[in-house]
Formats: C-alpha cells, sequence, structure tokens
C-alpha cells in the first residue's frame, strides 16, 4: 500500500505534463513535492499520453524545425481560432515564455523529431515528441524521480481544507483509505472535466450522449468542482472545449489521436441527412480542424460522414480503422445508410460545381467550387474515381475550457476579488484564460508546460517564505 507522507512543501494534483513540469521546477528550487495521480499507474499522464506535439514561438530554423515562428504570428494565430476569446496579457505572456520552453523541455530529458508530413504543415510551428506523448511522460517522470519527487497512483483527491483563500490540506483516498496530506503549497493541475458526461450534459443536453471522449477518463472534475465551490473564481463557458471530428466507432474514452481523422480538406462533409453544412477548405487543416467536433456537434444525431475517393486515400494519415468503402456513390450511401438520392444529388451538385486549379494541400491553392449556397473555397476537386470511401465522425471531446483564473504567476484569482494565498493551477484546469474558444494544434501543451514551470517555481517559492 502506497503511504504518503503527512506534510509537504509542495502537493501537485494531476500527473499529465503540467504536473509534471511544476513539480520538477519546484523540486529544482529545494521543495519536496508530492504528485498526487488520480490514475493507475499505466494510464498515468492524462492526456498527455495522446499528444504529439507543442507550439512554441522560436526566431530561427533548429534541427527539427524549418523555420522561425515569431511570437506576433502565434498571436494572430492564436487570436484568430479564439475570435479574440482570449486573455491578451496571459495570452501574450505565455507565448514570450514559451521561447524558453523547449529548450527547458529538453533538459529534462525529453527528446524531439522533424514534424510528420501530410495534412499537418506543422514543421515550422510546432515541435514534435521523439515517440510521441508517452514517451515524453516517460521522460519527464524519470526526471522527476531522479530529483526526488514523491508520486502516488491511484490517488483521488476527495476533499480541499481551504479556508478564505488558503489551501491547508487535501483528503486523498488511497485503496478506500482516506489520507490527509498538508502542504505548504498546492498546484492543481488535475485537468477539466471532460469525461464527466454528466457535467457535460449540464451545458449541452441530451446531444452530449453522443459525444466521445479521446482522452483518459479519469479528467471528470473533481478537483475543478471542489475548488469553484471553495471560492476560486471560474473562467471560461462550460460548453467550450477542444473538440475535434474523430472516428464514430472509436471507443467512449481514451481512443487517442489515432482515431482522429485529418481528411476533411480532401472531400466533403455530410450529415445524416446528406447534406453538407460547412466549407471544408476554408483554412489549412491545423487552424481549423479543431472547429469540426461542434459542427458535427450540432448535427441530427451528432453524426456526419466525410466522403472522398480514391485518388485522395493515401494523402493523408489514416484513423485506427479502415474507411467504409464502396464501387459506386449509391452503394455508398446504403453502406452508410444515408437516402441514397439526397446523397448523390450532393455529390452531382459538388462535382458539376468545382472549377479547374492547380491542388496543393500545402498552400491555399486555386480549386474551388462556384454556383453552391456553400463553397468549398479550397482543395475542392471532383469526388469522382472508384473506389470510393468514406468516414463516420462523432464530436471527439479533448479537453474543456471551464476552469480557474489565474494571473501571469499561475496564483488562483478569488471570486471576492482577492488572490489566493498559496493555490496555483496549470494545464486545462486553466487553459480557459487563454483558449475561451477554438483551437489551433499544439497550444494545449504549451498553456501546461509553460503554466506548469511558473506554478511550480512560484508555489516553492511561497513554500520558502
Amino acid at each position: 500500500m502506497q503511504i504518503p507522507p503527512k506534510q509537504v512543501d509542495v502537493l501537485v494534483l494531476g500527473g499529465g505534463n503540467a504536473a509534471l513540469c511544476a513539480a520538477i521546477a519546484a523540486r529544482r528550487l529545494g521543495a519536496s513535492v508530492l504528485v498526487v495521480e488520480a490514475a493507475p499507474k499505466f494510464y498515468r499522464g492524462g492526456n498527455t499520453r495522446h499528444t504529439r506535439n507543442m507550439r512554441c514561438a522560436h526566431d530561427a530554423a533548429t534541427d527539427h524545425l524549418t523555420g522561425p515562428y515569431g511570437e506576433d504570428e502565434f498571436w494572430e494565430d492564436l487570436y484568430r481560432v479564439t475570435e479574440g476569446h482570449t486573455d491578451e496579457d496571459l495570452a501574450r505572456y505565455m507565448i514570450a515564455q514559451s521561447k524558453d520552453i523547449l529548450p527547458w523541455i529538453a533538459e529534462q530529458g525529453v527528446r524531439f523529431q522533424p514534424s510528420l508530413g501530410g495534412t499537418l504543415s506543422l514543421g515550422r510551428t510546432n515541435s514534435f515528441f521523439l515517440g510521441g506523448g508517452r514517451a515524453m511522460l516517460n521522460a519527464l517522470y524519470l526526471t522527476a524521480e531522479k530529483l526526488g519527487v514523491q508520486v502516488i497512483y491511484d490517488a483521488p483527491a476527495v476533499h480541499l481544507d481551504i479556508v478564505k483563500d488558503a489551501f491547508r490540506s487535501a483528503t486523498v483516498r488511497i485503496d478506500g483509505a482516506d489520507h490527509v496530506i498538508r502542504a505548504k503549497s498546492l498546484v492543481a493541475a488535475a485537468g477539466g472535466f471532460e469525461a464527466n458526461i454528466e457535467w457535460l450534459k449540464q451545458g449541452w443536453g441530451e446531444p452530449a450522449d453522443n459525444f466521445l471522449i479521446r482522452g483518459t477518463p479519469y479528467n471528470r472534475g473533481d478537483v475543478l468542482k471542489m475548488l469553484l465551490d471553495n471560492g476560486v473564481l471560474p473562467i471560461g463557458d462550460p460548453t467550450q472545449c477542444h473538440a475535434v471530428a474523430i472516428d464514430a466507432r472509436a471507443p467512449k474514452f481514451d481512443g487517442g489521436i489515432i482515431t482522429r481523422l485529418d481528411c476533411v480538406v480532401f472531400g466533403i462533409v455530410v450529415n445524416r441527412n446528406a447534406e453538407r453544412f460547412y466549407d471544408e477548405g476554408e483554412d489549412f487543416w491545423p487552424k481549423r480542424y479543431a472547429i469540426w467536433g461542434r459542427l458535427v456537434a450540432a448535427q441530427p444525431d451528432q453524426i456526419a460522414y466525410i466522403v472522398f475517393d480514391a485518388k485522395s486515400l493515401r494523402m493523408f494519415m489514416p484513423s485506427l480503422f479502415p474507411p467504409v468503402e464502396a464501387n459506386s456513390l449509391e452503394e455508398l450511401a446504403a453502406k452508410l445508410d444515408l437516402p441514397v438520392d439526397p446523397f448523390v444529388k450532393t455529390l452531382t451538385e459538388f462535382n458539376d460545381a468545382v472549377r479547374p486549379g492547380t491542388f496543393d494541400h500545402t498552400e491555399l491553392d486555386d480549386c474551388r467550387t462556384e454556383g453552391l449556397a456553400l463553397q468549398k473555397s479550397h482543395w475542392a476537386r471532383r469526388i469522382d474515381q472508384a473506389p470510393f470511401y468514406a468516414y463516420p465522425v462523432r464530436p471527439g471531446i479533448t479537453f474543456t475550457y471551464l476552469g480557474t483564473r489565474v494571473d501571469r504567476d499561475a496564483r488562483m484569482q478569488m471570486a471576492d476579488g482577492g488572490k489566493a494565498a498559496n493555490m496555483f493551477a496549470a494545464g486545462e484546469i486553466m487553459a480557459g484564460n487563454v483558449l475561451g474558444r477554438g483551437y489551433a494544434a499544439g497550444i494545449g501543451m504549451t498553456i501546461g508546460s509553460v503554466f506548469g514551470r511558473i506554478a511550480g517555481e512560484r508555489a516553492a517559492q511561497n513554500a520558502h517564505d
């Protein structure tokens, strides 16, 4: 049985990237640190297990990045995807701090590799982890343990003792027994509430029953709820989240990155009535892929179908599951249980509207439609080369944006207008400060790493004061 210490300098709730960055940073400043992870050891790490890369500002090309990505460009990308729903001061501060986070992460044992190809188009902006998110996590855990950070698994926090603006202790349940752990500082890095379907339904209603959860089933929002119930100031909209279109055949929880589909730009997307409902070629995929979860969520029965043909089959990273295949559009509609005549009509009208151009998925090309009520702006090609293919997709929720309000020091803000005395937050649990809506590839890891390091350092300094 794992027996936690009765008191530490810094208690970190959570076990993903943000938590580990906080733990390492605090320990490097001499604080005693305990990491409490609700998941069993095999499932440690929250959604970090499923990630591939992170987006950081940098001034020049490196061994794994093809060119510079300045702070202003990063800000413009973030502003565009959030449509201005972001705390500009915190966002710009995070972006500035991200320039130093890549070498810092590397110093903790994390290794990088060149970008993956296909539709990602991230070789200049995003750094890919060698071996993916699990390898990154393993490196961070190894460094933390070598530094003397203690980690306890399968240990959910069930109660927080907070008096006014000050944290005193957490009650953690281990093997059915409750243990009280006192700490001078608290870092909350326990994720959002995306795995709590009942909480999702409070904002989304019954459609949430059809949502798939891409990440860990352990992110149920228990720590977030306890903090908000104890007077921490909330930030964000409970219906805003990182939601993408994933294979409808994926498991309810923990399907991960391999169930995401990156082929929207190569075809069209129809709902169960065989109707298109959005411009599939609006912008580059890394900037727009995160809108498709919400778009599908608004469709009947929260399901849609990506339709393409043989010439596009090998141009994107496939899902874990093979596409539905047919030798005719009529056969494909039947296999998808879609109305045949409307399906064929939608495809025929689309094909007739395609205008000649030079197809190039790495640029905003001139392949477009004309004459449709809903145009496709770029990468429009006739879907006319058998076999024909389709992927059924549903909303895949990665993480939620409702969280705790923080300042530049990652210090929680209180609903009464003051600052928390000794409580800090990092990662998904405070992502809503930066992400009011929308998403761009790799920003979640940036939020976790930057504010994780800041939270750990400030928590350690607070403990020493």
